[in-house]
């Protein structure tokens, strides 16, 4: 799919309900836990925290947390010592994240405040990931998170789970409207809102179905990524790569990595 729409997702609207964005991102979370989505960008994000010397990072654009909890075990396994994650959003999710701080016994927290991507304040320092979240910003946007993290010298790593192929689309539309409805009364922590906007007044379903296809077509392939990095100003010592890891529908990933040599 060598082509990019920009189309409205729900989630990313100012008036759209926070318990029907909730829902929708808590559902999300479940799937890229269940489904490991994120396994193959495990060794990339590993050789950026060793290129730091560091063993946190902070997530942005966070959402629910979609995957943080494996990704982060994962990460401490392959290092051998403890990864710690701080969660961050510019809408933070904090019944998610505060449910996923318990469950890391602490190695996951968050910041409750609002975080901009595309001004991510000096304070926070060191490697920054982006998972999930790349598409929502037009090429201006996008460009000003690339410009940020170069200007100040932070490593940053985006990652996006898909290949952007016609066949991710067809899969997405057979099978996702019957998972959802499967799996929703298992999405921890249990709400009876999530429930009542899934079965009885289905918004939450329509408005994955909606936001999954948007996503899908607001993708950036890694020719994509290239030309947005042709408008970053970049400063000597510092280096891009992109490219995809991983093979056949849903278990690619689409990835851009930012580091000072």
């Amino acid at each position: 799919m060598n082509f990019r729409l920009h189309l409205f997702e729900l989630e990313d609207q100012p008036w759209f309900p926070h318990i029907f964005r909730q829902g929708m991102l808590d559902f999300l979370r479940f799937m890229i836990s269940k489904l490991g989505a994120y396994g193959p960008a495990i060794p990339l994000l590993e050789e950026l925290l060793r290129r730091s010397g560091q063993t946190h990072f902070t997530d942005l654009c966070s959402g629910a947390g979609g995957g943080i909890a494996g990704i982060r075990e994962a990460l401490s396994q392959r290092m051998g010592e403890p990864v710690r994650v701080t969660l961050s959003d510019r809408y933070p999710n904090l019944g998610a994240y505060e449910y996923l701080q318990a469950e890391s016994g602490g190695l996951i927290d968050f910041i409750d405040s609002p975080v901009d991507a595309t001004k991510v304040p000096p304070q926070i320092q060191g490697v920054r990931t982006i998972f999930s979240s790349f598409h929502h910003f037009r090429p201006e946007q996008a460009v000003a998170i690339l410009q940020n993290a170069a200007d100040q010298r932070a490593p940053i790593g985006i990652f996006e789970g898909g290949g952007k192929t016609w066949a991710e689309l067809i899969i997405f539309l057979l099978t996702f409207p019957i998972i959802i409805l499967l799996v929703t009364p298992f999405i921890r922590p249990f709400k009876l809102s999530r429930l009542l906007f899934t079965y009885l007044i289905p918004i939450i379903p329509l408005g994955i179905m909606w936001d999954g296809l948007v996503s899908l077509f607001r993708l950036y392939n890694p020719r994509m990524l290239d030309e947005l990095l042709a408008r970053v100003h970049t400063p000597p010592g510092y280096t891009w790569r992109s490219g995809i890891v991983g093979s056949g529908p849903g278990q690619q990933v689409i990835y851009l990595l930012g580091y000072p040599e």
